[in-house]
């Protein structure tokens, strides 16, 4: 009789694991990883070509030289072998950067949605203030039109019963010069965006503006009406900094967000060095500190970084709403921060993941 009440409880154990579902983890894709079909691929190519930065070429990087290299991922072999990684990993989705449908950087997103293993992630949207509201008002309808047409597809990632998850950067970025002018105008497109999906027969999307201060961010998600706020990347300041300095940093600053009232997603670093973008400079930033970095981690610290964000999510439901974490970032090589494959760690990073996000 022992034995068998033993038994029972394991199989009500097994049972109540199996149906507590764990929040949604999602990763940012930045697509420049494309070599000569645009000069951004031509320069973040450069940015990898000092031989002391070889160890972040991506697993369809090749060295051609002391100093040289190409990392060229825009095929769909490649696409497909990346999803098969992320599947590995545990990962939900990925957030496209979103750029023009004609622009190579959104070459990654097309070959993601002509991929035949595409229903082994989601995808969503992960929009930049300054491109959206490049050509002001007149410009908005076809990009509305754009994105329901996203929103239409099976492997589009949704919260809360089917509101398509939209990412917003650089909020600030909407108004100015050539953009909106002014925020009415912004909250606006963004109502037409809204509209336009509920017209579709779709649940409204649920936007979440990032940046790097929480506060500011309330603001000004409350002026476009947004759904939470939450960030792109984390970067503690530190020169020489250790990684697990970076991850308390942004560990704190999940509470922090929390802490002005809106409902939050929490991003997850894989890390920040963008050393290589500041000894081969990169037109898109100015300046920088080559002191100012933080160390590579260890797998194994990454992954349990990323479990603890699973765990605040989880811990906080009123404040992740959403049960969704985003983790910076997917290919981000010479900003430092990767889960992808590279030619010297193999799959290291992606194991690790799938011990927490896939036992």
């Amino acid at each position: 009789m022992k034995h068998m009440l033993t038994l029972c409880l394991l199989i009500v154990a097994t049972h109540a694991y199996a149906d507590d579902t764990r929040p949604i983890v999602g990763a940012i894709r930045w697509d420049a990883w494309h070599g000569d079909a645009s000069e951004v691929g031509l320069i973040v190519e450069r940015t990898l070509a000092p031989s002391h930065w070889h160890d972040r070429l991506p697993f369809f990087g090749r060295v051609v030289g002391e100093n040289a290299a190409e990392a060229r991922g825009h095929t769909q072999e490649v696409v497909d072998q990346e999803i098969i990684y992320a599947h590995t990993a545990g990962l939900d989705y990925w957030a496209f950067v979103t750029y023009p449908e004609d622009n190579a950087l959104s070459l990654g997103l097309k070959l993601y949605l002509s991929s035949e293993k595409n229903d082994l992630i989601n995808f969503c949207l992960n929009l930049q203030g300054g491109w959206e509201s490049g050509g002001g008002p007149e410009s908005w309808p076809p990009k509305v039109e754009r994105y329901v047409n996203y929103f239409k597809k099976p492997t589009y990632q949704t919260v809360l019963n089917g509101r398509p998850l939209v990412f917003l950067y650089t909020v600030e970025g909407l108004v100015g010069a050539g953009r909106f002018e002014t925020w009415e105008d912004a909250r606006k497109a963004f109502d037409a965006l809204r509209e336009a999906t509920v017209a579709a027969g779709i649940p409204t999307p649920y936007i979440v503006a990032q940046g790097w201060h929480p506060p500011t961010l309330k603001k000004q998600a409350e002026k476009l009406g947004l759904d939470a706020i939450g960030a792109y990347a984390s970067n503690a300041g530190h020169e020489a900094g250790s990684y697990a300095a970076l991850a308390e940093h942004t560990e704190r600053w999940w509470d922090d967000f929390k802490e002005t009232g809106m409902p939050v997603v929490p991003l997850a670093t894989a890390g920040w060095d963008m050393r290589p973008r500041v000894e081969t400079p990169v037109p898109w930033v100015e300046g920088g500190d080559i002191k100012q970095y933080h160390e590579t981690p260890t797998p194994e610290e990454l992954a349990a970084h990323i479990e603890k964000a699973v765990a605040w999510c989880r811990e906080h439901p009123e404040a992740a709403e959403a049960q969704a974490v985003l983790i910076y970032a997917w290919n981000e090589f010479d900003e430092g921060g990767w889960l992808c494959p590279t030619l010297d760690e193999g799959t290291a990073r992606v194991d690790a993941l799938a011990n927490v996000l896939a036992p």
